[in-house]
């Protein structure tokens, strides 16, 4: 019977096509709130506004801030489940090499000046963070349950120090930025780069020894 039949596993391309749709939530939630914020009836239009129904639909309205805040936790959750854990993730070399490179990069700036309006600099600084969240999400699962979900994010991270890298090179050009120290952040983002894709790698070996595809 076609009940019989067992649950089709997600690969890491169902899992992108699911985290770009939770990205899409999140950006229109943050556009939402960016331009509703001082509006005394800000979270009745974004529930409009987003298709949350169901929010509106509350008889007791003051509920309707711990409905937002259920909302907006599925949605940053990005489909993997915090757990007690947190070790798993943290304690792994790749992550560690991630978040050491962001105090770098933020002791880098204490040194350089100010530089919280520098595009090039903001840019460096946010991908490397969204790499090191990314990395997270992906490091998450220490049974790798969802070796699909587990790529997925871990091409994000790569993505984002791809662009961390083209930041840098930027910044290079515009601010009083030595060899030596263009050197080590490079040497930093290419050592990460590098043990990403390994690792991306690895994964779709299991893939490939688990499902064969």
């Amino acid at each position: 019977m076609a009940d019989d039949q067992p649950e089709r596993i997600w690969d890491e391309y169902d899992w992108e096509r699911f985290l770009q749709q939770q990205d899409r939530k999140t950006e229109r939630y943050m556009e939402l709130l960016e331009k509703y914020i001082d509006d005394p009836n800000r979270d009745q239009i974004i529930a409009r506004e987003m298709g949350w129904n169901h929010l509106l639909d509350e008889e007791e309205m003051d509920e309707i801030d711990s409905s937002f805040a259920e909302e907006m936790k599925a949605i940053e959750a990005e489909a993997f489940e915090e757990t007690d854990e947190v070790e798993t993730f943290e304690m792994h070399p790749l992550y560690q090499a991630s978040f050491a490179l962001t105090v770098w990069i933020d002791q880098l700036f204490d040194e350089l000046g100010n530089l919280q309006n520098h595009p090039a600099a903001v840019k460096l600084a946010t991908q490397c963070a969204i790499a090191s969240a990314k990395l997270a999400a992906a490091l998450s699962d220490d049974d790798i349950d969802e070796i699909g979900m587990t790529i997925a994010y871990l091409k994000r991270a790569l993505k984002a120090i791809s662009t961390a890298m083209e930041a840098g090179a930027q910044l290079k050009k515009e601010l009083k930025f030595s060899d030596e120290r263009h050197a080590m952040l490079n040497h930093r983002l290419f050592q990460i780069r590098d043990r990403i894709i390994a690792l991306m790698g690895e994964y779709r070996s299991e893939w490939r020894r688990r499902y064969g595809a």
